[in-house]
């Protein structure tokens, strides 16, 4: 039987008129695929990048959030922001609610860490960008402290630059990441160690300017990759805490993990490169190095 439009009997009252306007929205609502529920979503900012491609922490921060049982919603800041800056903020409290960045003790007291790694430890495993002319001088080193006596570049506010200076390394640090690579290029630094999840998209990137990834050599030291909130958030830690361990039962971290690192971890070929082991005299005791099932294994 057709539906026919229902025509009231009577002009309507001023309060039927608002719970007939009332009913429309939310049948207007419900066709969008609107809920009361979506009305309570709590918003949770993360920094943006630099780019309008989602990286594998948001997709991995989002999909946490969406399995938390919580009704949490991603959204990103307004304009990219640098890690010192994006730290400075969640500390604040001011537009930033989490960010994912290398554990270390002074972070770790700074803000609440979320003890999942979800680099698997790849930020402690580092390749090395060189420029190509020196690529016959770094085919010859050997012993580590050939590596320590040359020049590395690294950010000023990344733990790396602690990390390899307490283990012997000169290094010279900058705030400006772009012109590491200029530094690079002109030969003003050595090398710039970078991660396995960094290097082989910044050498595409500069491969006009003779930059590439020296094949022989790794430097290896334990680090974790942390979602860290405001320390006043708890309920924000738990709630991100408990998807990550939802993926990571089901399966769904690893097949992201795979989907974004594999052919990267692939094409370092590690087993075939020598590899300096050094301490990190900053990774926090409470770090979960015994779950063997968090971290890579090369």
């Amino acid at each position: 039987m057709p539906l026919t439009p229902f025509a009231p009997s009577r002009p309507p009252t001023r309060q039927r008129a608002w719970q007939h306007a009332l009913l429309v929205l939310v049948f207007a609502a419900g066709l969008t695929g609107g809920s009361s529920s979506a009305l309570a979503q709590t918003a949770v900012v993360y920094p943006r990048g630099t780019d309008d491609t989602p990286g594998f922490p948001e997709q991995v921060l989002q999909m946490a959030l969406r399995r938390s049982g919580n009704h949490y919603v991603l959204r990103l800041s307004p304009r990219p922001l640098t890690q010192g800056r994006a730290l400075a903020l969640l500390e604040a409290g001011k537009g930033i609610d989490v960010v994912n960045f290398m554990t270390s003790a002074e972070r770790e007291e700074r803000f609440l860490p979320i003890r999942f790694p979800i680099d698997k430890g790849m930020l402690g495993i580092r390749l090395l960008l060189i420029h190509r002319s020196s690529a016959e001088r770094f085919h010859r080193i050997t012993q580590v402290g050939e590596l320590q006596a040359l020049l590395a570049g690294q950010g000023s506010d990344w733990p790396d630059a602690d990390i390899l200076r307490q283990d012997g390394f000169s290094v010279f640090t900058t705030t400006n990441y772009a012109g590491l690579f200029k530094m690079l290029e002109s030969k003003r630094i050595d090398y710039f160690p970078r991660s396995l999840t960094e290097v082989w998209d910044e050498a595409e990137r500069h491969a006009g300017e003779g930059l590439i990834v020296e094949p022989t050599l790794v430097l290896r030291y334990p680090a974790a990759s942390y979602f860290f909130v405001n320390r006043h958030n708890p309920q924000l830690a738990a709630a991100i805490g408990a998807g990550l361990d939802a993926m990571q039962a089901d399966g769904s971290f690893d097949r992201l993990f795979l989907q974004f690192y594999g052919e990267k971890i692939r094409k370092a070929r590690l087993g075939a490169r020598t590899v300096f082991h050094l301490p990190n005299a900053a990774l926090p005791a409470q770090t979960p190095l015994s779950r063997a099932e968090l971290w890579l294994h090369e």
